[in-house]
């Protein structure tokens, strides 16, 4: 059973940054990030593989990098420029594939329990 622990979140002022981190119990090729805020759809954030292959949502473009330590089992995404609209609880997921992978609709294996973020004008 896949197991992935969330950590990172907090509140902050818009324009600052955080940096989320996501341990996974084992090896995991094609992770991502999801998030959803009260009364919204679920939306992709970013997908990342280990052969360096990255997407990202429209939203997180410029701003989000998502990153992995695969010695680590260990994925990052930090979010800079953050703004109110990135409110959201955010989670970490084990995605089927990044290749041609579509943010909006990206199909999760596993995902874990979630960490807020919080961003006030």
């Amino acid at each position: 059973q896949v197991k992935l622990v969330e950590s990172g979140g907090g509140s902050v002022q818009a324009g600052g940054s955080l940096r989320l981190s996501c341990v996974a119990s084992g090896y995991i090729y094609s992770m991502g990030w999801i998030r959803q805020a009260p009364g919204k759809e679920r939306e992709g954030v970013a997908c990342i593989d280990n052969a360096g292959l990255t997407a990202y949502a429209e939203f997180a473009e410029g701003r989000f990098t998502a990153s992995k330590d695969t010695g680590k089992n260990t994925l990052y995404l930090q979010m800079n420029s953050l703004k109110p609209e990135d409110t959201a609880m955010y989670y970490c997921a084990a995605v089927f594939s990044c290749i041609n992978v579509n943010l909006a609709t990206m199909e999760v294996s596993h995902r874990g329990q979630g960490t807020q973020v919080t961003v006030s004008s």
